[in-house]
């Protein structure tokens, strides 16, 4: 089937679905999930996952990141992550995993493939998060703060481990494993110092009094209104190309790209306009096609052990909220706050799905612990919303 008529077909169905779940008090995103399951493999068959799909998927994903960091604060993501909330993150991290390795251990997994469960586990998706929590409009409150910066250490902690293991040398001993660490260690402190390094640097310009948001309004000025939109977007991508290439997710450096970007950089009016063209490029078009697409990586039939799948589910998901929760309680979090943030946590999406392909295409998994990880992402991310509102949204 040509791309275009797969998108369309995948566009209107994944908006009609997820018109309807709105209609029942859902969110969207649930409806456009099983858009992508219906039609994909497990169901109709009828559009099918390529290059062209795939990386129509990718912009999504990068829009959406940008359009959520910009209505959030960077400041707020780092004193989330200081003192107390790093207790959250390092649990929401080490108990899933903890947890796959035991599972794959059980199961009588080879030690590659119990890693990789472990890790897959243990993730929490960024886009899915910031999605869900806009949808219901909790991107400023502190269960989006906790989330989000557990959910990029999670992702920075899983892309750290998959990068030693992809650079692991065929003879692995001490030494060699030790030099891998090393390596993939110093590219991610360079990211950090980066990233702190531009920040520290635009506070300084804004004290010594220097009206950024004059500089952008000269800029409209002189390249029309279109102009401003354009620098935004390779303003972020710099991010995004710096994260790629230290070997990390693009996505990862693009939202901290977009949190450095702040209100005061604009006229109030400015940031409204970019605001509403993020909103409606992303809400319209393409997060529809990046939620659908994830329901279309799902294929029943090559599952194997549903038992296995059974276990899997049943951990993956108790994992994250025992983590989230148990993190929070220990510095004195609402026991509903504790709550919502281990339900956003469970949210794994893309950033399992990449660890999940990169792992197979170096075949360090198996064709079936594939699709389990795949059936894993789709299903804990689709009950995320279903739980927050049930459990967390009538009390908060």
């Amino acid at each position: 089937m040509p791309l275009l008529t797969s998108l369309l077909i995948l566009i209107v169905v994944a908006r009609l679905f997820g018109q309807l779940f709105q209609r029942f008090s859902q969110p969207a995103i649930i409806g456009e999930m099983f858009a992508g399951v219906i039609l994909g493999p497990s169901v109709l068959n009828l559009v099918r996952v390529d290059a062209a799909l795939s990386g129509i998927s990718e912009f999504a994903v990068f829009l959406i990141v940008l359009s959520a960091g910009l209505e959030m604060n960077f400041k707020d993501i780092v004193d989330s992550l200081r003192s107390k909330g790093v207790v959250i993150a390092v649990l929401g991290f080490v108990i899933p995993l903890a947890a796959g390795i035991i599972v794959g251990t059980a199961f009588h997994l080879d030690g590659m493939r119990t890693v990789f469960l472990g890790l897959c586990i243990s993730i929490t998706a960024l886009p899915v998060a910031v999605s869900i929590l806009q949808s219901f409009n909790q991107l400023d409150s502190d269960i989006a703060r906790y989330s989000v910066a557990t959910a990029i250490f999670n992702d920075v902690m899983a892309l750290l481990a998959l990068g030693i293991i992809l650079n692991l040398p065929e003879q692995q001993s001490l030494h060699a494993v030790g030099l891998s660490i090393i390596n993939v260690s110093w590219k991610l402190i360079a990211l950090g110092a980066f990233i702190l390094g531009f920040n520290w640097t635009l506070q300084k310009i804004i004290d010594k009094g220097v009206h950024i948001e004059r500089l952008s309004e000269k800029l409209v000025d002189l390249l029309g209104n279109e102009a401003l939109f354009g620098i935004l977007l390779l303003f972020v991508l710099l991010f995004g190309s710096v994260s790629a290439a230290l070997g990390f997710q693009s996505i990862i450096g693009a939202f901290f790209g977009a949190l450095l970007i702040d209100r005061k950089f604009f006229l109030a009016s400015r940031y409204d306009e970019l605001d509403l063209t993020l909103r409606s490029i992303t809400g319209g078009f393409l997060a529809p096609v990046f939620f659908a697409y994830l329901g279309l990586e799902f294929n029943v039939s090559i599952i194997e052990s549903f038992w296995f799948v059974a276990v899997v589910l049943a951990v993956s998901v108790g994992s994250k909220i025992l983590a989230g929760w148990l993190g929070s309680r220990l510095i004195r979090l609402p026991q509903t706050m504790s709550l919502g943030i281990g339900i956003i946590l469970n949210g794994r999406g893309v950033m399992e799905l990449v660890i999940a392909s990169i792992a197979y295409r170096h075949n360090f998994i198996d064709q079936n612990l594939f699709s389990v990880l795949i059936l894993m992402g789709v299903v804990t991310t689709i009950i995320t919303p279903f739980m927050f509102r049930k459990w967390v949204m009538p009390k908060l």
